[in-house]
């Protein structure tokens, strides 16, 4: 497109039909020159623009389009769920990870099973997971499945006899990059007809966006890869509809901090992003909700409808837009922002600062134009988005119930206050808490702790006016600094940091009232 658009004078896109797919290589940044060439088209040409993407949102966070640009579109939503939904054979996606320590190559016989369609992808030779021979590591990935009995020298297919079974397996090396190795097994993967063409493709940066085996069950990823969008295509290569599976599977094989290892930081960041991605892609699994407020006497319901005490609806059309259309994409901001992943497992965070202070930043920053109202009610729309679809529905007696936060709450209790009291990241503690150590989970929050934000004028306040009385009520005390209890520490940051604060602004005054007499 960028080559169309410099060999030709711009008029030539005038009443044009030009459709864009991975739209997401977009970018709003003024470096951007995709981005650049798509302006002029949008502002100095008729040309009707059709734009296509997996993932409405880059692994670099900057933003696809312009607020202004944007709106010049019209937006057509088709998530995972409804996409399932309208399948034949494919019904079930699972998302999950598996955790090692060492090399990976000594866990990748727990996770790679030959008998399902796969897609492996090697970390990178500049990640930590890499042992930065690449081909050498798929040489070990064979020895690992069984003997190489031979390649063929017209496709570049690689028979190996499994150890297990003896049964003979076809492997694809997307890995080697010698030119004429890489065109015979490139060939030989776009004119694929049958299921037992292929049995397992080793890739590196190879088979992810535009790349279509449909045959593919599982898709195995070692290492976080950089952003959300990636993930989104690698799993995308899993959910092609076909007959020869019911449930796809995207795996993401992670190192497992070591209390000794130096690059322990890097590690634990590693972790939190790769399930932070997996509880976005969990949520864009789930089944949409409607939610409403719930007014006095009204006991009526509607299907796929919750209704909430004190919950804001939204009251213009572009909240309405952005809930309608851009739910999963603010999530996706919400949870690569940095902040946010120094409090992923809360244990240290009072849930109303993430939920009252912190996600309503991001939202100010994504969307700027937006008044404090408009805020406020994309705010409750996104906690309690979250909040419902990481909790779990169950009808008991005829009445339902939400567990949030380890509590079953009745749904015709809900009520913005109370879900404003639940962590949305809640079962990422949960799921570090089941899959790791105790003494591992005492280095990982430790590592969380050395790295947290500082205190914020919004935390300190919203601590002090809501939780320090029942605290005191609680306990007949203040809360200590040196308690073992993180939010009790907390607490009493909130003290100190307040403290400190109302001596710097007596400090200031009475410089300025000493400076006033002097005059």
């Amino acid at each position: 497109m960028r080559f169309a658009f410099d060999a030709v004078d711009t008029s030539a896109f005038n009443d044009v039909l030009l459709a864009i797919d991975e739209f997401h290589h977009v970018s709003a940044d003024a470096d951007n020159r995709l981005g650049e060439v798509l302006r002029s088209i949008m502002s100095e040409t008729t040309a009707h623009i059709v734009a296509m993407t997996g993932s409405y949102f880059r692994g670099d966070a900057l933003p696809v389009l312009s607020p202004e640009d944007e709106a010049k579109f019209s937006k057509v939503t088709y998530n995972y769920y409804e996409q399932l939904n309208g399948y034949t054979h494919l019904k079930t996606l699972g998302i999950g990870y598996h955790f090692y320590q060492g090399r990976y190559l000594s866990a990748i016989d727990e996770v790679l099973d030959t008998d399902k369609k796969t897609i492996l992808h090697i970390p990178n030779v500049n990640a930590g997971e890499s042992t930065k021979d690449k081909h050498k590591e798929v040489d070990s990935i064979l020895d690992i499945i069984g003997d190489v009995i031979k390649i063929d020298g017209e496709t570049g297919v690689i028979f190996v006899k499994r150890t297990t079974d003896g049964k003979t397996i076809k492997v694809a090396d997307l890995v080697n990059d010698t030119p004429a190795d890489r065109d015979k097994i490139v060939g030989y993967l776009r004119d694929m007809e049958k299921v037992d063409d292929i049995d397992l493709i080793i890739a590196l940066g190879m088979a992810k966006e535009g790349f279509d085996w449909p045959y593919c069950e599982h898709a195995l990823t070692v290492g976080y890869r950089g952003s959300l969008t990636e993930i989104i295509q690698i799993i995308g290569r899993a959910t092609r509809d076909s007959d020869n599976k019911t449930h796809a599977q995207f795996t993401n094989l992670i190192a497992q901090p070591d209390a000794g290892d130096e690059q322990v930081k890097l590690s634990v960041n590693n972790m939190l992003k790769a399930i932070t991605a997996s509880l976005l892609m969990e949520q864009v699994l789930a089944p949409n909700f409607k939610f409403k407020t719930k007014k006095f006497g009204d006991e009526s319901e509607e299907a796929g409808t919750l209704k909430i005490r004190g919950f804001k609806e939204p009251s213009t059309a572009r909240v309405k837009e952005i809930v309608e259309s851009d739910l999963n994409d603010l999530k996706a901001t919400i949870l690569q922002d940095s902040k946010m992943l120094q409090v992923l497992p809360g244990e240290f965070i009072d849930p109303e600062v993430i939920n009252k202070v912190m996600i309503p930043k991001v939202i100010m920053k994504k969307y700027p134009e937006l008044s404090d109202a408009e805020i406020e009610e994309l705010r409750q729309h996104v906690v309690v988005d979250s909040a419902i679809k990481n909790g779990e529905i169950k009808e008991v007696g005829g009445q339902k119930f939400v567990l949030m936060a380890n509590k079953f709450v009745n749904i015709d209790d809900l009520n913005i206050d109370l879900i404003d009291r639940v962590n949305p990241f809640q079962k990422a503690f949960e799921i570090l808490s089941k899959s790791v150590t105790a003494g591992l989970l005492k280095v990982i929050q430790q590592s969380i702790d050395a790295g947290r934000i500082a205190m914020t004028d919004e935390e300190a306040v919203l601590l002090y006016r809501d939780k320090m009385k029942p605290f005191i009520e609680s306990h007949g005390r203040q809360p200590d600094i040196k308690s073992a209890e993180p939010l009790e520490r907390r607490l009493a940051e909130a003290i100190a940091y307040l403290t400190n604060k109302r001596r710097q602004l007596a400090a200031q005054q009475a410089t300025t009232a000493g400076s006033e007499l002097s005059e």
